[in-house]
Order: C-alpha cells, then structure tokens, then sequence
C-alpha cells in the first residue's frame, strides 16, 4: 500500500529511527490494513467504533495490554502523517483511548548481585576480557544494549573519562564512564581486540564477535544468560535489567532524576519517573533521618 510505504520512508529518511523500531511500527500498521480489508473498510473510515472493534480483535488473540498499547500508539503516529500530508482530512476522528496498563516495577541487581556477575568472566582468555567491559560499561553507564553493540572505537574519549552514544532516532549523548569500565576496555583492547579481528581485519567496532565481526545485541544476551548460570542468580538479567540497576542505583544514592534522564537519554521525564521507586532498606533509612519521633 503506497500510503505505508511513504510512512515507512518517512519513519527513515525524516525521523531517522532504527532499523529495529521502522520494523515494528511497519508490522503494526500492516496489520492494522489487513483488519481494515477483512472488515472492507479504508483508511478514511477509520473512527473510534472501529478502533475498539480492531482492539477486542487484538485482544481475541490473547495480546498483552503493553502490545496492544504500543499497536495503537503506532497507528496514531500513522493517522498522524497521513492528516499531515493531506491524505485524510483534519475532521477524521480516529482516537480512542490506549488500554489501561498494569505497573510492574523493573527488575534490578543489588550491588553485591552486580559485584558478583561482573567477576564472572575469565579474563586469561580474550572472550573474558572482552565480557568484562561489556559488563563494566553497561553497569557504568546505563546505555541500551543497541547503543552498547553500535559503539566504534572513535566513541570512547579516556581523556574526558566519557563516551560518545547514539540513541534513539541517533540522538547523540555524551555519557561518563568511571574507572572500572575504563581500565577493563583498556585491557580488552590493548590484550584480546586484536586476537579476535583475526588475520588483521579492520573494524571501526568497539566489541567484536568470534567471527571477527561486530558484536550483535543478541549476542550480548546469550553472554549474560551464561554468567547468570554460572554464579547462580536467582535473577534473569537481560542488558536492559543493567540499565534498570543503574538508574535505580543512582536515584538511590540521592542523584538527581533530571540528571539520570539525560544520562539515560529519556526524552520524557516520566520515563525515568519509574526508577524513583525505593527499596524497603533506603525507605526506613529515609523514616528515620527524616520522621521527628523515628
């Protein structure tokens, strides 16, 4: 459909969003169209009444309120090109309200939890040197594994203790790092980089793969599900899970939220909003320097 395809240069060449997110957004309003032929609806149809028709239809096949949630936030980025290119006209109703979300708090490591996956890898081997400050720097700097598997060596600037990532829709940020994570790229560079580029290949990418090639974010995945088996977590930690930890870690530690935003690179303040929850230790800490009586 020639209205989608427009969409889906524009989501590239305009908004500049990844691969990953024109993907999702190009399934959510395909899928969407399919609904529309089934019903033998069009695009200048679309109401509020056939909206919650397309949501009890999503729901029928058992989608959580999260995905259906994100399906209509898709089509409403959709509705919204289209009115701004004039293919629908202003006066279209098509809104209707997002299903009502449950709240889950996100999962997060202690610091001793961190303390003890981080000491998983081997660094005699090259493979361990390399995990070590995959491990150093998610923890240090709170990136998104995308960002993590999309750094070039030109990113990292050890004088300024900081490195250079691109988040969503390539905003750029400068994120610091902290010793740990320093010292630990520095080994992985200077004593195994090398030895896994095999026969001298050049790569602008900071962390390589066994195949001489750029670490992917499902690769990253599989390295932290192996050192969770092998200290015996009782967690599942994902990269996403270090992400949580660091901010949490830092709002703890009395940071402030607006500073863990732009670390983070949130563009909305409410997207960091989910971290202030505290945990049960620093809340009766809290009580009792706070509570005259405590």
């Amino acid at each position: 459909m020639l209205e989608v395809e427009l969409f889906i240069e524009h989501l590239q060449a305009e908004l500049n969003l990844s691969a990953h997110t024109v993907r999702a957004y190009q399934t959510d309003v395909c899928q969407f169209i399919r609904f529309l032929t089934l019903r033998k609806k069009d695009l200048a149809k679309v109401n509020p009444s056939l909206l919650r028709d397309y949501l009890n239809y999503l729901r029928k096949k058992n989608l959580s309120r999260r995905s259906m949630a994100r399906k209509l936030s898709s089509l409403r980025h959709f509705f919204t090109y289209l009115r701004q290119t004039n293919y629908l006209s202003n006066n279209t109703n098509w809104q209707t309200s997002s299903p009502k979300l449950n709240r889950y708090l996100p999962t997060t490591m202690s610091a001793s939890q961190v303390k003890t996956l981080i000491s998983a890898p081997d660094t005699s081997s090259p493979y361990g040197l390399r995990d070590l400050a995959i491990l150093e720097l998610l923890y240090a700097t709170g990136i998104r594994v995308s960002e993590l598997v999309s750094l070039n060596l030109s990113d990292l600037d050890f004088a300024q203790k900081q490195v250079k990532v691109f988040g969503k829709g390539r905003k750029q940020r400068i994120v610091p790092m902290n010793n740990y994570a320093i010292a630990a790229i520095k080994n992985y560079l200077s004593l195994a980089r090398k030895i896994l580029l095999k026969n001298g290949k050049h790569n602008p990418a900071l962390f390589i793969n066994r195949d001489g090639m750029r670490l992917s974010a499902q690769g990253v995945r599989k390295l932290l599900i192996k050192y969770c088996h092998q200290v015996k977590l009782p967690k599942k930690v994902t990269p996403h899970v270090f992400r949580h930890t660091f901010a949490t870690h830092l709002l703890e530690a009395d940071a402030e939220l607006r500073a863990v935003q732009e670390l983070l690179g949130h563009v909305d303040l409410s997207s960091t909003q989910i971290y202030t929850h505290l945990s049960k230790p620093k809340l009766k800490q809290i009580y009792k320097q706070a509570h005259p009586r405590a």
